[in-house]
């Protein structure tokens, strides 16, 4: 028989041995109970711990107590903004890089017919087939809203228009414009309307003042200086009704663009010589063929619109002055359309708004020139319809370029 000692190195290995196990097996029993927690973190309080893991576990429960506040404090605000979204006069559309959609209001939904509970997550394009619609989002034209009519098929008019942000991603804002188009309707087919009734008086009177005025027995002082004025007014009036007459036209998308193939080189001389009668010798007019290509465009409507930059230049450019048309192509390959003048210039704050219907830089010297207001509006309507750009320049004191920038794709050489 072997006794053992109670004094000696092996008790004291043994009862440091069985610490340690006590200590392992509370280090395994916290373990244990930090796992159970982690797999169910939302519904489960955190443990309590013994020893060092009692602070553990308290600081744990700290960090998990101000984690929920500042969850249901977010959660909070999302809800608030979600209602202020929805209560919003537009449709907002929140989409990923790849168009699929993360949130929307229920006016989107409204608008274009899908479902937040069900289409969450789905790409767009699937749900919303409109092809100029998944053309306007594949181009991410973030500068321009499309104009999408009869979206859901009961006359609808609507405005889309897409915004950047957060990287690649896109909000898709909508807009209900059917009450707007009506009006504009209904505000272009009176202007159409009212200017058609007035073509047949003024044509009428314009015909007796040239008759009175070609009486040779016309002896009247009063007669002989009222006639010239009631000439060129009841002519002024004319011209007026005639470019209302045709922006109402451009204005009319009923009005489908006839594209052609137009010569522009061969067009170009005859609005020359117009432009020579206009101007009766007062300036320097210089064509310059730098490019001989054509475009595919309308043909009435470029030769009003090259009619009108040319006409404008001659107006507005001192007697003297040089004026000269050139017809080229740019780095892009674009044909350009520009009429450059070395008349008075314009402020650069006016610039934005030349295109604006009736809108004069300088009233009194406007009317003088005889011009109506409306031929750079037309020209920037013809520029619309043939997906074209109106550029201008303009240096006070030096002059103006006014440019037509059309598409490479309406090139033909």
């Amino acid at each position: 028989m072997i006794v053992w000692s109670v004094s000696g190195p092996l008790p004291a290995a043994i009862i440091f041995g069985v610490l340690l196990t006590i200590r392992w097996f509370f280090y395994v029993r916290n373990l244990v109970k930090l796992g159970q927690w982690l797999e169910d973190p939302e519904s489960r309080s955190v443990p309590e711990g013994e020893g060092p893991w009692e602070d553990v576990f308290a600081r744990l429960n700290k960090m998990v107590r101000e984690h929920r506040k500042e969850r249901t404090k977010s959660a909070a605000a999302l809800h608030d903004l979600e209602l202020a979204t929805s209560a919003l006069p537009d449709g907002v559309i929140s989409l990923d890089k790849t168009d699929h959609i993360e949130w929307c209001n229920p006016l989107a939904e409204h608008h274009l017919g899908i479902d937040r509970a069900r289409d969450i997550g789905q790409q767009l394009t699937y749900l919303v087939r409109n092809p100029e619609f998944i053309e306007y989002l594949a181009e991410k034209k973030y500068s321009d809203p499309l104009i999408l009519r009869d979206a859901r098929h009961d006359g609808t008019v609507l405005s889309l228009k897409l915004v950047g942000y957060s990287g690649n991603k896109k909000l898709l804002i909508t807009r209900d414009i059917t009450h707007f188009e009506q009006v504009e309707t209904m505000r272009r087919d009176f202007v159409a309307n009212v200017s058609h009734e007035l073509r047949t008086p003024l044509t009428v009177v314009n015909g007796f003042v040239e008759t009175l005025q070609d009486m040779p027995n016309l002896n009247n002082d009063m007669a002989r200086k009222a006639l010239p004025m009631m000439g060129e007014q009841t002519m002024r009036m004319t011209n007026l009704v005639g470019d209302l007459l045709t922006l109402s036209k451009l204005e009319d998308r009923l009005n489908v663009l006839k594209d052609e193939e137009v010569n522009v080189p061969m067009m170009l001389p005859g609005c020359m010589e117009v432009g020579k009668v206009l101007s009766g010798g007062h300036h320097q007019l210089k064509l310059e063929m730098q490019a001989d290509c054509k475009l595919l465009a309308s043909a009435e409507e470029l030769r009003s619109a090259f009619g009108n930059l040319i006409s404008n230049a001659i107006r507005y450019t001192p007697e003297g002055g040089d004026i000269v048309v050139r017809w080229a192509l740019n780095a892009d390959g674009q044909p350009v359309l520009s009429v450059q003048d070395s008349g008075l210039g314009i402020s650069p704050q006016h610039i934005p708004r030349l295109t604006e219907r009736f809108y004069r830089v300088d009233n009194s010297r406007s009317r003088s020139t005889g011009g109506t207001g409306l031929g750079l509006a037309i020209v920037k309507h013809i520029a619309n319809r043939h997906q074209a750009q109106l550029q201008i320049e303009s240096t006070e004191g030096k002059g103006s370029t006014f440019s037509l920038v059309f598409p490479e794709q309406r090139r033909i050489d």
